[in-house]
């Protein structure tokens, strides 16, 4: 599933705590993985290893670098992670990036070391700054390019060798650095992707077995993280990359025993309406409904299950039966899992964080309470400013509490055209950046075949990101620049009657629109 990426313009900065804690012990000592049945073990002892992480996502996006770094500092970050009680972090990335020279919106106030630094550099401290506090590391490759995640594992500007070659690149990067574990190969399968059909475009199986062995070529000690696909080979349809049906007759091998873990990812009906949210036994009915998916890959100790994504607002009544349904089953099967998402600016979700990219969000903590263990840790107070900056471009500035956003965010435009009405939000702005909302709702039960929705946008010079729409910007950098936005996979799709379908997008302008006006055309 599309994760919608909603930047939030920070507010506050934690000055609390004094000093960076001394690295734990088992963070100098970390020891490469293997696995066992349904076990991940530590390979020189023997002694399970469950995986408790939580994503931090950015450097799949036009920004390169962990989202936040314009808030709070990398170390501020990894101690909230810790503290909160993961073992590991998630890290997502796109290929794009690897090779950019530099990435943007890190405060150079608050990561001196990291405002100029590469992509890789960034990837390299992240890393370190893990392993500073006895944090695994799951490389992730969440997307090609950082505009858009793509079905399969190549694109026409990505191709199969060129995602083997930055693996290899990777695995070889960190080849003495057990706290990088293991190498999520491609983020959510879908659409063409098949599981074992045979088709070497489109066989998502068969390549996985070629990107792993040629991760494991490099290094042997990796965990080869292997998603699903979205329809089985039994005709089954599920959440991107959930569906790990088509393991049972069709493992995923590779010549190095002992390292394939499966994860598919897991969403509640607020993500996307599924057939088995209306049983009228829900939810007790959903542990059936993951053990034919996925759940009896561990069962039969063919491999161990890392659920690689679930997450949510926890605002309906429903999403809390299905979290509350989830976090039992995996304690109950010792599951390895991964929370989407740490930051607070995941659309669908939001995060662990409030937007402030400090405070805590207890009600999630408290859900995740029975598989997840607080630990103390001493939170590390905000570096002291450069005597002069220094950034190469503009760079978000702490700001102090009490701080609003600017006037625009908030602003809202709506227009309705052939049975759709639609509403633009301006949702979050920050240096460069500003993000927005775009609900649609359908009165008609015409199957709608397109739409576009447009506003004027002085300024701005083209899409970071969006999802459920693409866009483009008309006369960029001008003041007549406009932003046109249509509606794609999900975002047409799931446009039925009485339906509402939210997507986004985020937009690289100095400023957001003062007013926008939304104009919207709809064909049935």
């Amino acid at each position: 599933m599309l994760r919608r990426v909603l930047a939030v313009l920070a507010a506050v900065v934690l000055t609390a705590s004094l000093t960076v804690p001394a690295a734990p012990a088992d963070a100098a000592t970390a020891q490469w993985l293997r696995t066992s049945g349904a076990k991940i073990q530590v390979a020189a002892t023997g002694a399970t290893f469950t995986v408790k992480a939580t994503s931090w996502f950015g450097m799949e996006t036009d920004t390169c670098a962990p989202h936040g770094l314009w808030s709070i500092s990398l170390k501020q970050g990894m101690a909230q992670i810790a503290g909160m009680g993961f073992n590991t972090i998630r890290l997502p990335f796109a290929n794009e990036c690897l090779t950019r020279k530099t990435a943007n919106s890190v405060s150079q106030a608050l990561n001196p070391t990291l405002a100029t630094a590469s992509p890789l550099k960034i990837m390299d401290a992240v890393v370190a700054t893990a392993r500073a506090y006895g944090i695994r590391v799951i490389l992730d490759r969440h997307r090609p390019g950082t505009d858009a995640q793509s079905e399969l594992w190549y694109t026409p500007q990505y191709s199969e060798k060129r995602w083997i070659s930055d693996w290899k690149m990777l695995a070889q990067r960190y080849r003495n650095n057990s706290t990088v574990i293991g190498v999520d190969l491609h983020n959510e399968p879908r659409g063409a992707a098949c599981w074992g059909c045979g088709d070497r475009s489109r066989d998502w199986q068969a390549a996985a077995v070629r990107a792993g062995n040629a991760v494991l070529d490099v290094n042997p000690h990796l965990l080869v993280i292997v998603e699903g696909v979205q329809n089985g080979p039994d005709g089954s349809a599920t959440w991107w990359g959930g569906n790990l049906r088509g393991v049972a007759k069709k493992p995923v091998t590779l010549k190095v025993k002992n390292r394939v873990v499966y994860s598919p990812h897991e969403y509640p009906s607020s993500i996307s309406d599924q057939p088995w949210f209306h049983n009228a036994d829900y939810p007790a009915n959903l542990p059936g409904v993951w053990e034919s998916n996925w759940g009896y890959i561990a069962s039969k100790k063919i491999a161990p299950v890392l659920i690689g994504e679930f997450g949510t607002k926890l605002q309906t009544s429903s999403d809390k039966k299905w979290l509350a349904k989830l976090v039992g089953y995996i304690k109950d099967r010792g599951l390895g899992w991964a929370y989407w998402s740490f930051n607070p600016n995941s659309g669908d979700t939001g995060g662990l964080l409030k937007d402030d990219w400090v405070t805590r969000d207890k009600d999630k903590l408290a859900a995740l309470k029975p598989i997840l263990t607080p630990k103390k840790v001493a939170y590390p107070a905000a570096p002291a400013p450069a005597p002069a900056p220094l950034p190469p471009q503009p760079s978000p500035q702490p700001s102090q509490p009490g701080n609003t956003p600017p006037p625009t965010v908030g602003q809202s435009s709506s227009a309705s055209s052939n049975g759709v009405s639609a509403t633009l939000t301006v949702s979050s702005a920050w240096p460069g950046k500003y993000q927005v909302a775009l609900a649609l709702t359908a009165s008609s039960s015409a199957k709608v075949k397109a739409w576009t929705a447009s506003w004027a946008s002085p300024g701005a010079t083209g899409a970071d990101s969006a999802w459920g729409m693409a866009c483009r910007v008309t006369k960029p950098g001008t003041a007549s620049a406009r932003v046109a936005c249509s509606g794609t996979e999900w975002g047409v799709a799931n446009l039925s009657q009485g339906a509402r379908v939210e997507v986004g997008a985020i937009l690289n302008a100095s400023k957001p629109p003062a007013k926008p006006v939304l104009s919207l055309s709809v064909t049935r």
